[in-house]
């Protein structure tokens, strides 16, 4: 006799997140990663549109290509000191906001 398998169906990410978010901790920590992951984007855009190699921002940035590769990666937390400097690397005003 065959055994019949119930078919497991998992929700969609967006279902997912949906539920995820309803827990406080991981709304906060969610929140928290995608700015950093937004800031991480913005420096990877500036630095190609320069045509700045990770070696060359590293240089201007007196650091290395590791922690430039960890930057983008979305890996390295950021001070306004450093976001300042890359700012005036790209000739660019950085803006900070409180918004609720």
């Amino acid at each position: 006799m065959e055994k019949k398998h119930k078919k497991i169906v998992y929700p969609s990410f967006e279902q997912y997140l949906a539920q995820q978010m309803k827990n406080k901790a991981f709304r906060k920590a969610y929140k928290e990663e995608s700015h950093r992951l937004e800031i991480a984007y913005r420096i990877l855009q500036l630095r190609k549109q320069q045509r700045l190699s990770q070696k060359e921002l590293a240089q201007k940035l007196n650091t290395t290509q590791s922690v430039i590769a960890r930057m983008e990666a979305g890996q390295q937390n950021f001070t306004t000191d450093t976001l300042q400097k890359i700012a005036s690397i790209f000739n660019r005003e950085l803006k900070i906001d409180f918004v609720k």
